[in-house]
């Protein structure tokens, strides 16, 4: 990385040190790139993995159950053997179009790096409780999931021991056992669709196998309390999400746990003109996870929110093998197919295609099917079909399609995705 006062070049500088960031940066590494430059506002590298201390990452990319410090730390040693360099407590304050980064810390103060290519791994963040309109006081007691995993496995304090949950998503679900280990008493966990927003798995393993109840179709409507929670009512909802007052119940805690979806972070991508997707709320990339600006790339959950974090490396190396592709002038941009959905699948992660290169699409869909075949035309001609028993919107769904596939596809041509009923 070439230094000029405070203003410095490097190839290739990822945002994010994070699973994703430390993928994109190792699978550009081994690709022959070695100007790489990984920036993370944290003061260690991990993201989110330090504090998730529960086994069940690296099933598919290792072929092994790991802790998710243990997954991220394979991932960091990758990176201090190949001598990829990093700046720890590091913000990133601006991308332009032009791919410029501007950051600060204390050593440097505000500084600027001009890139060849940027790749976007900031992750995402938890949906806080102003953006939930719940009626009542604002006591102490109330914390997003994330943020009481954080109290707990990695400063050793107990946000409370009468807990309940509003929220079925994996961290909820994965707190509830959790909080339960440590000694707390979990009420309930309380939905608001009338399915879970979490990997089976760990409904099985942190609810089913703790009794916790889980209550979908409701929602907490009221907060009581005012120096502390003292407790909340809840209700069950009706088919448009409106609370049935007739169904209020109180429930006393002196915690209340926010797992109420993830956003994207992606503040810096809009800052350099990006367009935003209005369904998974991250970048509209094509196969190679490149941005519609050349030679920004996004990967990971700032992209889109996964359920495994062996998807998001997946998604990383193919956005750090692009990225070296871009920089060496080998990135082929040969057709333009777009992808659409029908309204049950919600979205596709890419959202086009730019090259007839085997490509794995990753969607989710709207609501819990059963017995149903993903099906993907192009036009009238179906390119593929694919049966599944059941779907639903915690768990992410991928399909592949080939080279031959896309080959076969006019340049501009409009791929669909649609779920069809499996005719017995």
């Amino acid at each position: 990385m070439a230094q000029m006062n405070n203003q410095r070049r490097a190839d290739l500088v990822i945002i994010g040190g994070g699973p994703a960031g430390m993928a994109a940066a190792v699978a550009a590494y081994e690709k022959g790139l070695r100007d790489i430059l990984i920036l993370e506002r944290d003061d260690a590298l991990g993201g989110i993995l330090r504090q998730c201390i529960h086994n069940g990452f690296g099933l598919h990319r290792f072929g092994e159950e790991l802790t998710g410090p243990e997954y991220a730390a394979r991932y960091e040693k990758q990176v201090k053997e190949y001598g990829i360099p990093f700046m720890l407590n590091t913000m990133v304050i601006d991308v332009d179009e032009s791919k410029v980064v501007t950051a600060m810390n204390r050593e440097c103060g505000i500084f600027k790096i001009e890139a060849k290519a940027i790749i976007l791994a900031m992750g995402c963040r938890e949906r806080p409780k102003g953006a939930l309109n719940i009626a009542g006081s604002r006591p102490a007691g109330i914390y997003t999931a994330g943020t009481a995993q954080k109290f707990v496995n990695m400063k050793g304090l107990m946000p409370g021991r009468e807990v309940l949950i509003l929220g079925s998503g994996d961290i909820g679900l994965i707190m509830a056992r959790r909080m339960t280990l440590e000694g707390a008493k979990v009420k309930a966990v309380c939905e608001l669709m009338p399915y879970s927003g979490g990997l089976a798995r760990n409904i099985e393993q942190c609810l089913n196998d703790f009794g916790i109840p889980l209550y979908l179709s409701h929602t907490v409507v009221e907060i009581h309390g005012k120096e502390r929670l003292t407790g909340v009512t809840i209700a069950k909802v009706d088919e448009m999400r409106r609370p049935i007052p007739e169904t209020r119940e109180f429930i006393s805690c002196d915690t209340l746990l926010l797992s109420c979806g993830l956003i994207p972070e992606n503040e810096l991508t809009k800052s350099a003109g990006i367009s935003l997707d209005r369904i998974t709320g991250g970048a509209v990339v094509d196969g190679e996870r490149e941005c519609e600006i050349p030679g920004i790339f996004a990967c990971g959950n700032v992209l889109h929110v996964h359920d495994l974090v062996d998807y998001v490396s997946e998604e990383a190396v193919i956005a750090g093998e692009a990225a070296v592709k871009y920089i060496n002038g080998e990135k082929s941009h040969g057709m333009a197919l777009n992808l659409v959905t029908d309204g049950k699948i919600r979205y596709t992660v890419p959202q086009r295609i730019t090259s007839a290169e085997k490509t794995k699409v990753y969607f989710r869909v709207a609501n819990v099917y059963r017995d149903v075949k993903i099906v993907v035309k192009d036009g009238e001609r179906v390119i593929l079909e694919k049966k599944k028993q059941k779907v639903a919107p915690g768990e992410m769904e991928t399909v592949i399609l080939t080279a031959d596939m896309l080959s076969a596809c006019e340049t501009n041509a409009t791929i669909s995705f649609s779920l069809e009923e499996v005719r017995k």
